[in-house]
């Protein structure tokens, strides 16, 4: 079955090309085409994680990666292939993706029912899930390149979905082209491994790098240069700017991109090219320092908007930031153990906000309260899915937050206790922004506007409450049930350092309190009004101010696009029009033209001309010749 992995991204992007070119001829079927494909490759995936599974158990599954590849051209003496890469990492990244992809289409066909382009909605989610399905499973860098560029194809035309809004179509452009920013350092990085290894295979680049033939000097750039693509994709420091704005586009494309799509992206690059940064120090201690300064600045603005999408895209951010936090610390596991948990609960909640605000028409979390009244089973669900990802004992966002601290707490000295401080600080606000979103939007007073407020039906419930389960329980992978299951640690990790749960208990311990502390502020402060918020505010108004404008970073990149791209381009533009285009190109046509004016006089017809031409013509010649006398 391995050997027919190719049909997991290969049936959603045949639904695609269906969609497409029949899609309006038979519209009844686009969704039906979509999910019943995504959901086709769901099940095979199970076969192929069978198949894995019997080809080689556990313990000790690193010692065994399928890869499968045919030829596609000959460049030179390069052969490029397409490949499959089927390991530990590859397949839970297709387990994440296929799941959450049929749960949000499933949601989108009661969510997305009366949008008269709903057969282009379906299609370009389906090649969405696609082309991160055929990211995951690339076995060389070229193809996944190809397959990270649809991926940012696919996301500008998503969250562009409703164009006629300038909001929407202003915020596609921003995530297309920030991101490409980064993707010209990804594309570098691959070009300068290809130039020193001959070929994009990411196997013998690996043999390469563990034999000694690549330097230090060409790891650490490959690493940092690949890195750019990976924060740019996964919206990190200082690309973090177009994930907010993001929220342009409907509620399901929001749930996709941030649980298991776009976003996740970075984070699974990172993972893969982990042999890189476990060889550098240096791009190490940049991804660190990267993911420390993203994480504490987005958990600072998730604490003050106001949108409840946009607290959720901060909180994607802060959690991003933590994958990366795990991944420079050295643990492949806990980074994507808590990109896995991270990925149900982060579902949860966008379903949950797509739910709320398709039920009461709102998305400020000021204009609600008391929700839970009017949508118990969304209550439920949400207040799952934040207590979760806040990191409260015992739901599935405690342990895998728990494993991120505790690989940041295993850095060797001097960077220890930054950076755990970082990591303890962070989960405290994560409580505190996951607690007063959710109290404040769905306890306390009911108010009456909000009464004609009313609960999801089946087709979007259903898919919030799985997810929601997942989310619950996931943490319990990370434990050792039986001989043949070790704990995720056993399954996903880097080289040879697997990674039984072996719980720090003063780590968890504090994290944990800190976790209830947060949850327990904000209940303080969104429930009991005992706590004011606006004293607080008050107290730290040009701190609250800073943050609620997100740092003004968004202003600094407009004055930077303004003052000097924009000035410098006008200052190019007229040398270009002045001496390039005026002198250089038009200039000679110009000299033509007006020599051309002036000797035409000399071509009258009239023999008169001509006479008197030769006259004056011998009378000089003999003035001429006269004076040489």
């Amino acid at each position: 079955m391995m050997e027919l992995a190719w049909l997991i991204p290969s049936l959603p992007a045949i639904a695609f090309a269906f969609m497409v070119t029949l899609g309006k001829r038979l519209p009844n079927w686009s969704a039906i085409a979509a999910t019943g494909s995504i959901a086709v490759s769901f099940a095979l995936f199970f076969f192929v994680f069978a198949d894995w599974l019997g080809a080689k158990s556990f313990p000790h599954p690193e010692n065994y990666t399928f890869v499968y590849s045919i030829d596609w051209l000959r460049a030179g003496d390069a052969i490029l292939t397409w490949g499959m890469w089927i390991d530990p990492i590859s397949l839970t990244m297709l387990g994440l993706v296929t799941a959450a992809a049929l749960g949000i289409q499933v949601y989108s066909w009661s969510y997305m029912a009366h949008e008269p382009r709903f057969t282009w909605f379906f299609a370009v989610h389906s090649l969405f899930a696609a082309s991160m399905l055929a990211l995951v499973m690339a076995d060389n860098l070229l193809l996944l390149y190809i397959a990270w560029e649809l991926v940012g194809i696919c996301s500008y035309l998503l969250i562009g979905f409703f164009y006629d809004r300038r909001s929407a179509a202003e915020a596609a452009k921003k995530a297309f082209i920030t991101t490409r920013v980064g993707d010209v350092g990804l594309l570098i990085g691959i070009l300068l491994l290809f130039v020193e290894t001959g070929t994009f295979e990411l196997s013998t680049i690996f043999a390469a790098l563990a034999a000694g033939d690549l330097s230090e000097g060409i790891v650490t750039g490959a690493a940092v240069l690949m890195l750019l693509g990976a924060i740019g994709k996964s919206a990190q420091f200082p690309f973090h700017v177009w994930l907010p704005d993001a929220m342009e586009g409907p509620t399901p494309v929001s749930a996709l991109v941030h649980s298991a799509t776009m976003v996740v992206a970075g984070v699974y690059l990172v993972a893969r090219i982990f042999p890189f940064f476990e060889a550098s120090d240096t791009a190490s201690l940049v991804l660190l320092s990267l993911g420390a300064v993203t994480a504490m600045g987005a958990a600072a603005m998730a604490l003050v908007m106001t949108d409840i999408k946009r607290v959720l895209a901060y909180s994607t951010l802060t959690d991003l930031a933590f994958m990366m936090l795990a991944l420079g610390a050295g643990s492949v596991t806990a980074g994507m153990f808590h990109l896995l948990l991270h990925g149900f609960a982060k579902a949860t909640l966008f379903l949950g906000a797509g739910s709320v605000s398709h039920g009461s028409d709102k998305t400020d979390i000021r204009d609600m309260g008391g929700l839970r009244r009017v949508m118990p089973w969304t209550a439920l669900a949400f207040g799952i899915g934040a207590l979760s990802l806040g990191g409260l004992p015992p739901f599935g966002g405690f342990f895998s937050k728990d494993e991120v601290t505790l690989a940041v707490f295993l850095i060797e000295e001097p960077y220890r206790w930054i950076f755990l401080t970082v990591a303890l600080t962070v989960g405290f606000m994560k409580a505190l922004y996951m607690g007063r979103l959710f109290f404040s939007v769905f306890l306390g007073r009911l108010k009456p506007e909000n009464e004609h407020a009313h609960e999801a039906g089946p087709a979007m419930l259903a898919p919030m409450l799985v997810f929601t389960t997942l989310g619950a329980v996931g943490g319990l992978l990370a434990f050792n049930w039986t001989d043949g299951y070790q704990g995720f640690g056993y399954f996903v990790f880097a080289g040879d350092h697997q990674e039984a749960f072996h719980p720090n208990w003063w780590i968890a311990a504090a994290s944990a309190a800190l976790a209830v502390a947060g949850f327990g502020i904000t209940w303080l402060a969104y429930v009991t009004g005992s706590l004011r918020t606006d004293s607080i505010i008050a107290k730290v108004r040009p701190v609250h101010t800073l943050v609620a404008n997100k740092f003004y970073v968004d202003e600094v990149y407009q004055w930077g696009i303004d003052q000097v791209m924009l000035r410098a381009g006008n200052a190019v533009a007229w040398v270009d029009r002045a001496f390039v285009n005026d002198i250089g190109v038009n200039g000679p046509g110009i000299v033509t033209e007006k020599s051309g004016t002036k000797l035409r006089l000399l071509q009258s017809g009239k023999i008169y001309n001509y006479a008197l031409g030769m006259v004056l013509g011998f009378l000089a010649v003999a003035v001429a010749w006269w004076w040489a006398l």
